[in-house]
């Protein structure tokens, strides 16, 4: 039973989708986004979801109907983002759900600020189409950037790095971003049947990383030096390049959409960790662990038992952390102990045993305890083991978020022990003989 308990309250597992084929909503991944929705000229409603979130259940039936109303007009889809979330990362997913319009410029999609409702919905996808007919008739185009998979795709031949013997190490080998590098012979037959997927998928992964993964191509016939060192046999042969680290083989597909969806991976590689927070008042507690499937709290001890020192290494530890785990979407806080002890109390932790490290998933108003130690491998071991479903899990104190004490943020340095002028014993009764 405690098994069952933790994978409904906090499993971070994918589970199965809020739609199924006999729905009017088409059900997008990294596989078939770029096709049904990039390649498109039809406007698109697209619902970025997890299936553990409330607000995505409720809006389930609502996102139907509106499906059912708009068929043959406008296409509805959804995301399972929990399970792709390099596909919600793209388009800078941070909470569930989040809905985007996908209309004349499909890298550029707007948000929906809308109602939750089915007719506020329809309405919104009827307003976008408006406006989509009335660009087309003033002349700006509409749809894809890129022609029908059919027609061999389309894209800017820019995009594309021309890379060469001679700068081959300053291009590539000393850049901070991810590189992939198609090697090819003008010959080729399967190599100019890739070169239209290559571009195409160039200037989408350009627009979509800002720059940060890039596509290049060698001339394997011109610069056989570049073609020996990487051991190059065959054509096309596809290498990925990090800074400072051997490359690796691509192994996958050679349609555009395949090639995008490695390349936002080594994107979401990238993103920067989540922002490690003290907790100093109610809107940080709240806001970070109603926005995120967990938030991860920590209580330290008090600066008098640890010294700046020993706090920057249990921050250090947080982050180091926080950077594995960043694709999980989770928030980070940490507090001091006996700053937040209505916080203790909810979790069971008050007043010893520090540091302490709780999970809270706070739509279910559960949490997990750190029972091992306050360290990488330790909380590593919490962490993948809230992962596959294991472990146990309690109700939050009073079934709510507690009570949070506004304080003063830490200032970086060693406490200071309280001086005899600051003690007054006025007040207190002293029998003679204790004194």
């Amino acid at each position: 039973r405690i098994r069952s308990v933790l994978a409904c309250s906090l499993t971070v597992l994918s589970v199965h989708g809020l739609y199924s084929a006999s729905d009017d909503v088409v059900e997008l991944n990294p596989s078939n986004f770029n096709r049904e929705v990039m390649q498109s000229d039809s406007l698109w409603l697209v619902e970025f979801y997890a299936p553990w979130c409330g607000h995505c259940k409720n809006l389930t039936p609502e996102w139907k109907k509106a499906a059912t109303a708009l068929k043959g007009i406008v296409k509805v889809g959804a995301v399972d983002a929990d399970q792709h979330n390099s596909l919600g990362g793209q388009y800078g997913v941070r909470g569930f759900p989040t809905i985007k319009i996908f209309g004349a410029n499909k890298h550029k999609p707007e948000d929906y600020q809308g109602g939750r409702s089915s007719p506020a919905i329809v309405d919104a996808a009827l307003n976008a189409l408006r406006s989509l007919v009335k660009d087309r008739l003033g002349g700006k185009t509409g749809g894809s950037d890129y022609g029908r998979q059919s027609g061999g795709g389309a894209g800017n031949k820019k995009d594309v790095v021309e890379l060469t013997d001679d700068n081959f190490d300053s291009t590539v080998l000393d850049s901070d971003d991810f590189w992939m590098v198609e090697f090819f012979a003008p010959w080729c037959g399967h190599c100019k049947n890739l070169e239209p997927e290559w571009t195409a998928a160039a200037t989408e992964v350009q627009e979509q990383t800002k720059g940060k993964v890039k596509l290049g191509a060698v001339d394997a016939t011109v610069h056989q030096g570049l073609a020996s060192r990487y051991g190059i046999r065959g054509f096309p042969t596809i290498k990925v390049f990090r800074k400072g680290e051997e490359p690796e083989d691509y192994q996958g597909g050679r349609t555009r959409s395949d090639i995008v969806a490695r390349a936002m991976d080594l994107y979401s590689d990238n993103i920067p960790p989540p922002e490690l927070q003290e907790i100093l008042n109610e809107d940080i507690l709240k806001k970070t662990c109603e926005d995120y499937q967990l938030c991860i709290i920590s209580v330290l001890p008090h600066i008098l038992d640890t010294g700046a020192s020993g706090r920057n290494s249990y921050l250090e530890v947080m982050r180091t952390m926080a950077e594995k785990y960043k694709k999980k979407m989770w928030g980070w806080l940490w507090t001091e102990a006996g700053a937040q002890m209505e916080l203790e109390s909810s979790l069971g932790i008050g007043g010893f045993g520090y540091p302490a490290m709780a999970a809270i998933n706070a739509r279910k108003m559960k949490f997990a305890l750190l029972r091992g130690s306050f360290s990488e491998t330790g909380i590593h071991e919490f962490l993948r083991e809230l992962s596959v479903g294991r472990g146990s899990t309690a109700t939050v104190g009073g079934g709510a978020l507690p009570k949070i004490n506004t304080v003063e943020p830490w200032d970086g340095n060693d406490g200071v022990l309280p001086t005899e002028d600051d003690i007054d014993l006025t007040d207190v009764d002293l029998e003679k003989d204790e004194l």
